[in-house]
């Protein structure tokens, strides 16, 4: 009988339907649940199948493990050398994370170009006064780089509000609908003068480390504002603060950052025209987030058992 580990905060719900998932299959496999907490040892040790997102310094203990499920989109840390062996297969969450990642994309938008990070400084001052001119979703050029389950979610809804959408992606694909135009993310240094926000969602990588350095932000528009919810690294941070502290940017609203936690000394804290949150718009804390993780899950317990290719493989 092989074991398969969940390290998730399941409800009763999820588990029944991780097992119904494998259908007659189920007498072979029984299920070990941590409910949120990290995995011992032994526990590890035994796990032929892992639901969730372990330490990866602890999966050399998993010595009979076959298959990791992600719970989280990111694999960097995981699909790194030595982290796990060539045979185990590696699989994530992408399409858990689209809607509650846009909508706190989409809330930081709204907030920055509004000014509430602004207006919320003057509510713990107890100062009533205005703070001025504001920007608009609609009638805005907004640039989303990346264009997966996040951006393309994001692209729609800002879409949805009026603004005219430029997407850039790492490879060329049809051009959704919900698009007005769509390039290769070589084109970035022609598209920033037109944008008035350019929204981030890119992966990790050597490709888009620092990608908005000094000389892009210098290309942005005049007054343009900067939301990045993909990595923090993708964002040079001593330009970043340089174009603020200059008056270049509008703003930015920023959900990662480099480093992360940030330093409670960092200057970014202090700039009022910047939105901070701690990495936070996607975790568990949308409780759909836990379903769509589940269902992703259980479909591919079900193609395995059924030897069916499973969605979400991550190339290593």
């Amino acid at each position: 009988m092989k074991t398969i580990l969940v390290t998730l905060p399941l409800e009763e719900r999820h588990k029944v339907l991780l097992a119904g998932s494998l259908g007659d299959r189920a007498p072979e496999y029984t299920f070990l649940y941590t409910d949120g907490e990290a995995p011992a040892p032994d526990q590890l040790r035994d796990a032929a199948v892992i639901i969730g997102a372990p330490d990866p310094a602890l999966l050399g203990q998993a010595e009979k493990l076959e298959w990791l499920q992600l719970s989280i989109a990111g694999a960097d840390a995981y699909a790194a050398p030595g982290v796990l062996p060539p045979d185990v297969v590696l699989t994530n969450a992408v399409g858990a994370y689209g809607l509650t990642v846009s909508e706190h994309m989409l809330a930081q938008t709204l907030s920055v170009i509004r000014r509430f990070g602004q207006y919320g400084r003057n509510q713990v001052r107890h100062e009533w006064r205005h703070m001025g001119r504001i920007s608009s979703i609609e009638g805005s050029v907004i640039a989303v780089l990346g264009l997966g389950d996040i951006g393309g979610s994001y692209a729609r809804k800002v879409k949805a509000l009026g603004a005219y959408v430029i997407g850039l992606r790492q490879h060329q694909r049809p051009k959704p609908d919900w698009l007005d135009e769509q390039y290769t993310i070589d084109r970035l240094d022609e598209i920033l003068p037109r944008a008035d926000i350019v929204a981030m969602v890119l992966p990790g990588g050597e490709g888009t480390y620092h990608i908005m350095d000094g000389d892009r932000l210098g290309r942005m528009k005049p007054g343009a504002f900067l939301i990045n919810a993909g990595r923090g690294g993708a964002v040079d941070p001593a330009a970043l603060k340089a174009a603020l502290r200059e008056g270049r940017l509008g703003g930015a609203a920023l959900d990662v950052t480099e480093p992360e936690p940030l330093p409670p000394e960092d200057e970014l804290w202090d700039f009022d025209n910047v939105i901070l949150t701690p990495h936070a718009a996607g975790h568990l804390f949308l409780p759909e987030t836990l379903n769509r993780i589940v269902a992703i899950a259980g479909d591919n317990l079900s193609r395995r058992v059924r030897g069916e290719p499973l969605r979400n493989k991550v190339a290593r």
